[in-house]
């Protein structure tokens, strides 16, 4: 096997796979990797990309240039964000200061330029190569749209990325070779973050919610992070009076945006299931991400959820 696939620790299954394909020169036009964020899927792409242009060994000029998108045949898509009639990715829109109540999409026309893309000729390459990421977060139309790139891929590689395969179109999912990755164990998550030289103590919530995946820990640690440290001890408990719940609502809609409230939800849930084992406290939480999820106004939404909280807390104790 290939020195090509050694950073990526604990896919053994994924890189034979992929190492394969680069040996026998089987290269299918497109590849789905599914598997949790976090876990090496992105750095898989790129080592799998880098060996198709230097015919299955490493080469330090092509993963530079893969790692940096700038090589002539690569086009890389996220989901974006829609602003004043442009397409934001999510860092763009956090630097630019958008409101991202909802998640963002991968779009029509953003399928449509992966379409034109693998029609051109390669400038450097055999082929273009297109690299979708978070391939479930496709509005229908853009699914629609890259299922017909699908039925005639041509010369092109195509590599989706997802987290949850069962969202896509059984159609597309039946076009492209399955790649599977697993979450990782505790000795492979230490060894990345060893590599990476960002080795910390984390809260156990922090640890939950990464469940084997060093990339989401890494993210779940900037989110923290970014959290108003004053509102931490107040989101530990449930709050015990009705102005106390309105107050927390209050403070929570006008420190957090959409999405970092969506992101408070997933934490709040692992410190209450740790505290208690309150199911119903679960439940009720993911009832508010729904409600945040279709456009209910975000503040009402969490007072109603902080009242319904407090009410139950108040009876247990009765």
């Amino acid at each position: 096997m290939s020195a090509l696939f050694d950073g990526l620790v604990g896919q053994p299954l994924a890189v034979h796979l992929l190492d394969a394909a680069l040996q026998h020169k089987r290269v299918a036009p497109a590849y789905l990797f599914a598997g949790p964020d976090g876990v090496g899927r992105r750095l898989a792409a790129l080592r799998f990309l880098e060996g198709v242009l230097s015919e299955g060994a490493g080469c330090e000029r092509a993963r530079r240039r893969l790692e940096a998108r700038n090589h002539p045949d690569l086009v890389w898509i996220e989901p974006t964000f829609q602003h004043q009639g442009r397409l934001l990715t999510r860092d763009e829109a956090v630097e630019a200061g958008v409101s991202r109540r909802t998640p963002p999409q991968l779009r029509l026309e953003q399928i449509r330029g992966v379409s034109r893309a693998l029609a051109r000729q390669p400038v450097e390459s055999t082929r273009g190569m297109v690299v979708i990421e978070s391939a479930e977060a496709m509005a229908e139309a853009a699914a629609n749209a890259l299922l017909k790139t699908l039925e005639e891929p041509g010369h092109g590689l195509l590599i989706l990325l997802t987290a949850a395969p069962e969202r896509l179109l059984s159609t597309i999912r039946s076009r492209c070779q399955l790649i599977r990755f697993v979450r990782l164990d505790v000795a492979s998550v230490a060894q990345v973050l060893h590599r990476l030289d960002a080795v910390e103590h984390d809260p156990p919530e922090l640890l939950a919610m990464a469940a084997g995946s060093p990339g989401a820990l890494l993210d779940h640690r900037s989110r923290w992070a970014a959290l108003p440290t004053e509102l931490m001890p107040r989101l530990r408990q449930l709050p015990k009076e009705p102005m106390h719940a309105l107050g927390l609502a209050r403070d929570v809609c006008e420190a957090l945006d959409g999405e970092q409230q969506l992101w408070l939800i997933d934490w709040w849930q692992q410190a209450l299931w740790a505290a208690s084992g309150d199911v119903h406290s679960l439940k009720r939480l993911e009832t508010l991400r729904r409600h945040l999820l279709s456009f209910v106004q975000p503040r009402l939404a969490w007072e109603v959820a902080l009242l319904d909280l407090t009410t139950d807390a108040n009876a247990a104790l009765a």
